[in-house]
């Protein structure tokens, strides 16, 4: 069995930049994998083009390995792929890990590897979500000793001038890459990194978006910061970001408005309102987050037509308005709120726009982990494509609805390790973060 070099692909995006794995090196008991920046096509801003003067980057070096035929498929947020394991020695940077498997892929719908500069995926979840029960990469290395310590930690970097892109180390964390200590949360749930997060801050304001607690993960592939469509409908509101106009949601407010807040003042189970003015044939949701995000089954809502336009939009519409009754809002200006948040809901690709001049009037978006605040500015959350009159200003917050049993979640992705230097502690089952040198 020979050794085979796959190249490493990591999707990070960060700003108006792409990273890609460049050369790697260990020393003082690291394994470094660099990252380089390539500049975002402005036909595709989520990724899935690229232009890259280096061409293809690494490729392979293949001789014989053990082809085993078991067949295989993986359901991504965006995409899927089909084919089969194999397994062979696989070259991570100077370590060699032996006996891995992976999935060589024969379909993939699509066709975003076929137009990307990169070769496939490094899975760093835990086993508990890898295809077939295989043993991902990362346990190999820990089980075999080629790391120092079961711990592996990414730096972006967030310099757009500079052409390193960062750094991702296997075997600890690099001092030079963040400053101060981190801070600590364990993971709650084997699979992704998971743990709980607290509430969101608005310009420093508690916004009640996760005043019960939320589920999150921290995930180097995912570009941007993703939420509950609820939530992020808010706060793209709150930094003054376009979206898509809901007639649905509308309808709810004109027709059921009034009614929603009068049930929400004397319902002592607010996830059964629209079952109770019959604009849902269920009578309770299936998951809560933080007291505003509810998750309903597909099968619930099919039954007929009005139930699958009407049904979510009036679950938004008593999340909305339960936020702010808990904020001591006036109705009139509840209903005022809930119509402009059904003129802004993120479009169907998630994207939502601002003025690339308004940053100095836009909030700053925090989050709060283990009882610690993690600042993001307009800066670093919002992602600028080209330049000059032509450049665009898409929102960082993107919306993502993840069902149960995983989900609801948010995700920290790019947009928030490009500012917090994250670190993925295998061996004491946490997840740490502290601002970025």
């Amino acid at each position: 069995m020979g050794i085979r070099l796959i190249d490493l692909m990591l999707n990070l995006l960060l700003s108006s930049l792409l990273f890609s794995l460049a050369f790697s090196a260990s020393h003082d008991g690291l394994v470094r994998i660099g990252l380089k920046k390539l500049k975002l096509d402005q036909n595709n801003r989520l990724a899935t083009q690229l232009e890259s003067k280096d061409g293809e980057g690494l490729r392979a070096s293949i001789r014989k390995y053990n082809f085993r035929g078991k067949s295989a498929a993986i359901q991504y947020g965006s995409g899927a792929i089909s084919g089969f394991f194999s397994e062979d020695s696989i070259k991570v940077g100077d370590l060699v890990v032996k006996g891995q498997e992976f999935i060589e892929a024969t379909r993939e719908p699509s066709a975003s590897f076929l137009v990307a500069k990169f070769d496939g995926i490094l899975g760093l979840g835990f086993k508990e979500i890898s295809v077939g029960n295989a043993t991902p990469v990362w346990y190999n290395m820990v089980k075999q000793g080629l790391v120092k310590e079961p711990v592996f930690s990414f730096w972006l970097n967030r310099n757009l001038k500079e052409k390193n892109g960062g750094e991702l180390v296997f075997g600890g964390v690099d001092p030079k890459h963040y400053k101060g200590k981190h801070s600590y949360v364990p993971v709650t749930q084997k699979g992704y990194w998971q743990f709980d997060m607290g509430d969101v801050l608005i310009d420093g304001k508690e916004s009640g978006y996760c005043g019960g607690g939320c589920s999150a993960i921290a995930d180097s592939g995912t570009s941007l910061l993703a939420g509950p469509t609820t939530v992020i409908t808010m706060i793209n509101h709150a930094i003054g970001a376009s979206g898509v106009v809901s007639q649905e949601c509308k309808a709810v407010v004109e027709q059921y408005g009034v009614t929603i807040m009068d049930l929400l003042l004397t319902e002592a189970q607010p996830k059964k309102i629209c079952s109770r003015i019959g604009l849902c044939t269920f009578d309770g949701t299936r998951g809560v987050n933080g007291g505003i995000e509810t998750v309903v089954e597909e099968k619930d809502r099919r039954s007929s037509g009005l139930h699958d336009s009407m049904c979510p939009a009036c679950e938004m519409a008593v999340a909305w308005m339960q936020n702010q009754l808990s904020q001591n809002q006036t109705q009139d200006r509840i209903l005022n709120y809930v119509s402009e948040l059904c003129e802004r809901l993120p479009s169907p690709m998630g994207e939502s726009a601002v003025e690339c001049g308004s940053f100095s009037s836009m909030p700053s978006v925090s989050f709060t982990i283990g009882g610690k605040v993690f600042e993001l500015s307009p800066e670093e959350y919002i992602l600028k494509v080209g330049e000059g009159a032509a450049a665009q200003c898409i929102s960082g917050f993107t919306a993502l609805d993840v069902p149960p049993p995983r989900g609801p979640l948010w995700i920290l992705g790019d947009i928030f390790m490009g500012r917090y230097h994250t670190v993925f502690d295998y061996g004491n089952s946490r997840v740490g973060f502290a601002e970025a040198a």
